[in-house]
């Protein structure tokens, strides 16, 4: 009785918005129908990704998610549309750091590409639970602690301040990472790929193979990085319709993206820079209302659109330096 209390204090909190049933049922469809889609159609056997079916891919969910935020927009108004493609926006240029990962852990586990199509399918369902999960952990500590978002603004701008700060030839083996030796020393590994298989038998012992070590290791460092991500969508809304429909459609293409762009996320060089300053100014919001400077919805959208897209056009036209030069 006092749990269902509880959550009938949750709910009927003044400034907590819950949208109408119909929209979250519309919502709860779409995903489930391109979940659906991905498993049956868009990869149903094992074999390497080709570039162009994968662009396709990308490109319809893409598609379907600024038509849903273009829904969202009719059916809610312009300030939840805009507020939902800021943090569509948000989300999928931070997800760029979970490709990164991604590309090293396969590389380290020599899984092959035929495979890693299965590993990402279960990792990217097993982040849609997660991030529901910390989303509704989230909503519950801005509700009853309003306070918390000036924590969140100043985490954002600690975080910003330090990806601008970091050296581009820092380079990270994934090896080292705590997460994966954590991962190394709780299950018994082969490191022999037995096909698709995620657990083998042998000798009479259970182990794990390097497709599910991949997958273990790729959910752990998704909560580690939702660690940047929840706070920073709560920052630009706290609606919670919004933040996470706009998480969850930014997740669901990963896996085509991660395909597109594996072998060429290094080369965007300018995009880390550019997603550091968006972290800053979507943290410093909070603390602009004292000088007198409101930011809106439409400037928080023009702010992170146009430093995503000068971030990739300078990575995309930037001249490499003749052998020699200083």
């Amino acid at each position: 009785m006092e749990i269902w209390n509880s959550l009938l204090t949750f709910l009927s909190a003044p400034h907590h918005t819950l949208s109408p049933f119909w929209l979250w049922t519309c919502f709860g469809v779409t995903v489930v129908l391109l979940l659906a889609a991905d498993l049956f159609w868009f990869n149903r056997k094992n074999e390497e990704p080709h570039f162009w079916h994968t662009l396709w891919i990308c490109i319809a969910y893409i598609a379907v998610a600024v038509i849903f935020g273009a829904f969202v927009w009719v059916e809610d108004g312009a300030e939840k549309g805009m507020d939902y493609f800021t943090g569509y926006l948000l989300e999928k240029s931070l997800s760029m750091d979970n490709i990164f990962v991604m590309s090293m852990v396969f590389a380290a586990l020599g899984v092959p590409s035929k495979y890693q199509h299965r590993v990402l399918f279960w990792g990217i369902l097993g982040a849609l639970v997660m991030r529901g999960i910390l989303i509704g952990v989230g909503d519950a500590l801005v509700i009853r602690f309003n306070w918390i978002l000036y924590i969140f603004s100043a985490f954002l701008i600690y975080t910003g301040g330090k990806m601008l700060l970091m050296k581009e030839d820092e380079k990270t083996d994934i090896r080292d990472s705590k997460i994966f030796q954590l991962v190394s020393k709780v299950f018994h590994v082969t490191h022999e790929i037995k096909g698709e298989h995620f657990f083998v038998k042998e000798n009479g012992k259970h182990y794990i193979t390097p497709l599910f070590f991949a997958l273990v290791t790729i959910e752990l460092m998704d909560v580690v990085f939702a660690l940047d991500s929840i706070p920073a969508i709560f920052l630009v809304t706290t609606d919670i319709f919004v933040v996470y429909t706009s998480n969850i459609f930014a997740i669901l293409g990963l896996r085509a993206l991660y395909f597109l762009l594996a072998a060429i996320i290094n080369k965007f060089s300018y995009l880390k820079p550019a997603i550091s300053i968006i972290l800053i100014f979507i943290g410093s919001k909070i603390f602009l209302k004292y000088f007198g400077i409101e930011v809106h919805e439409w400037q928080s959208l023009t702010v992170t659109l146009g430093l995503l897209t000068g971030g990739i056009l300078l990575s995309a036209f930037k001249k490499t330096k003749p052998n020699g030069a200083k």
